[in-house]
């Protein structure tokens, strides 16, 4: 497919529609989540069927989680800050997992991207820089759509153990706060159990 056609397509509609905005770092997390899909020969988890690893709460995490529906809500995506344009995908049908890691500067900006994205972040761009930035940015974005997997990431088997499912217990409450906590949260505090939050 091309990149247009990709752009056009459903599914990333999805995506752009869940980050809020097109760039190469959701393209990544698009091609990352589909490689690693096609890989399990899974489809879109409706429940736990699939577990997600990220390493990054990067642009990428969003396509992630649209394309393999794991979310934080149902417990199967799971965030380690790591630093790393990793995804690691879990089946529970198969017990099989892959790990899809970016290849080292498989994502570099040119050096005028990466200036004129340094003047932006500063809040320096001027209009025409700015726009001139959106240009690279797209032209970016559909190199990586077009690019070929292999060109991008490294897919290898991951052993790691498949996480249990997500817990649900009735809350318990903070000894200091009073506020609902769930209990697998608390931790000890004297003779007292009390949040995370409470106890940082």
């Amino acid at each position: 497919m091309t990149a247009q056609e990709i752009l056009d397509s459903e599914d990333f509609k999805q995506c752009e529609t869940f980050h809020g905005h097109v760039c190469p770092g959701l393209s990544i997390g698009y091609r990352a989540a589909k490689a690693a899909m096609s890989w399990l020969a899974e489809k879109r988890s409706e429940d736990e069927e699939v577990v997600a690893i990220v390493e990054t709460d990067a642009c990428s995490a969003d396509a992630v989680q649209v394309l393999t529906g794991c979310t934080f809500g149902k417990g199967n995506f799971i965030f380690r800050d790591y630093g790393k344009m990793a995804l690691t995908l879990l089946s529970r049908n198969s017990g099989r997992g892959v790990r899809v890691c970016l290849k080292p500067g498989a994502l570099k900006p040119n050096d005028e991207h990466s200036a004129l994205l340094q003047k932006i972040m500063k809040g320096e761009a001027t209009q025409v820089e700015s726009e001139r930035f959106q240009t690279l940015h797209h032209q970016k974005t559909c190199e990586v759509l077009e690019a070929p997997i292999d060109a991008l990431f490294v897919l290898t088997e991951a052993a790691c153990e498949i996480p249990p499912r997500a817990r649900m217990e009735p809350s318990a409450i903070c000894a200091r706060c009073g506020e609902p906590t769930m209990p697998a949260k608390m931790v000890t505090a004297g003779a007292d159990r009390i949040c995370r939050g409470c106890a940082a």
